[in-house]
C-alpha cells in the first residue's frame, strides 16, 4: 500500500487545549492500533457502565478497545478513499452509527469474538427513560431489602438508616417502629412497561432489581489482510 495514504496529515476540529490532546491522542492509538492488529470491529456500546467496560477489557487483555468521540474515530479510520488509513478502511467508517461505539483490535478469528459477544449478557439496572421490565411492588410491614423479591427467611430487614431516603427524597411513605423500617400498606413502585423516571430507577435499584440486560452489539469488521470489511 502506498506509505503516501497513511502518512497523510489530518485536521482535527479546533477546540481547546485539553480537549484537542485528548482527540488527538485517541487518533492516534486508532492508527497505532491498526498497526499492530489484523482485525478492526465497530461495536455499539450504548448505555455501557464502567464495570462491564471493565469486564470486557479484562477479558480481551491481548486486544484493544478504544472509544471515544465518534467523529473522531471515524477521522482515524478515514472517511473517504482519499483520507483513510488503509485500504478500504472508509467502508467500516460508514458502519459507525450514533451513538456510542468502541473499536476493538484484535488478532483473535472473527468467529471467536462473534461468539464471546452473542454469548455476553449483563444484567444490569433499569434506567430512568427505559421502561420497567417487571411489577414491582413493596410489601406492607417490614420493609426488607429485596422488597418481597424473596423468601422473608432469606432476606434482611432494610437498615433503618435508609429509612429517612426512602421516605424524603425517594418518596416511600414509610415509619420507624421498633427501630425496623416499616409500610402500613403495600407501596407500588412501578408496573411492566411503565417509562421509569428517576425516582423508580432509583428504588428499583435500591432493592435489587436487576431486570434488564446489557448486550453488546458487533456492527462489523475489517480484515487487514484482505482489505475487505464484512458487515454483521
Amino acid at each position: 500500500m502506498p506509505r503516501s495514504k497513511r502518512s497523510k496529515l489530518v485536521t482535527l476540529a479546533q477546540t481547546d487545549k485539553k480537549t484537542k490532546e485528548n482527540k488527538t491522542r485517541i487518533f492516534d492509538e486508532v492508527r497505532s492500533a491498526l498497526d499492530e492488529h489484523q482485525y478492526v470491529w465497530v461495536l455499539q456500546l450504548q448505555d455501557i457502565r464502567t464495570p462491564v467496560l471493565q469486564d470486557i477489557r479484562s477479558d480481551w487483555a491481548g486486544s484493544k478497545l478504544l472509544l471515544g468521540k465518534r467523529k473522531v474515530l471515524i477521522k482515524a479510520l478515514g472517511e473517504t478513499p482519499a483520507d483513510e488509513y488503509r485500504d478500504n478502511l472508509h467502508e467500516l467508517s460508514k458502519t459507525c452509527e450514533d451513538g456510542l461505539i468502541g473499536l476493538l483490535f484484535t488478532d483473535e478469528k472473527p468467529d471467536v469474538v462473534d461468539g464471546y459477544f452473542k454469548a455476553y449478557v449483563k444484567q444490569d439496572y433499569s434506567r430512568a427513560k427505559t421502561k420497567s421490565p417487571i411489577d414491582f411492588t413493596i410489601p406492607e410491614g417490614i420493609v426488607y431489602s429485596r422488597g418481597g423479591q424473596i423468601p422473608i427467611e432469606e432476606d434482611v430487614p432494610m437498615s433503618h438508616s435508609l429509612e429517612e431516603t426512602l421516605r424524603n427524597k425517594l418518596k416511600v411513605p414509610t415509619k420507624i417502629k421498633s427501630g425496623k423500617i416499616v409500610l402500613e400498606a403495600p407501596y407500588t413502585v412501578c408496573h411492566k412497561g411503565d417509562v421509569l423516571d428517576v425516582r423508580q430507577a432509583l428504588l428499583l435499584k435500591q432493592f435489587g432489581v436487576a431486570g434488564s440486560e446489557f448486550k453488546v452489539a458487533t456492527i462489523a469488521y475489517y480484515d487487514r489482510d484482505s482489505s475487505k470489511v464484512i458487515k454483521l
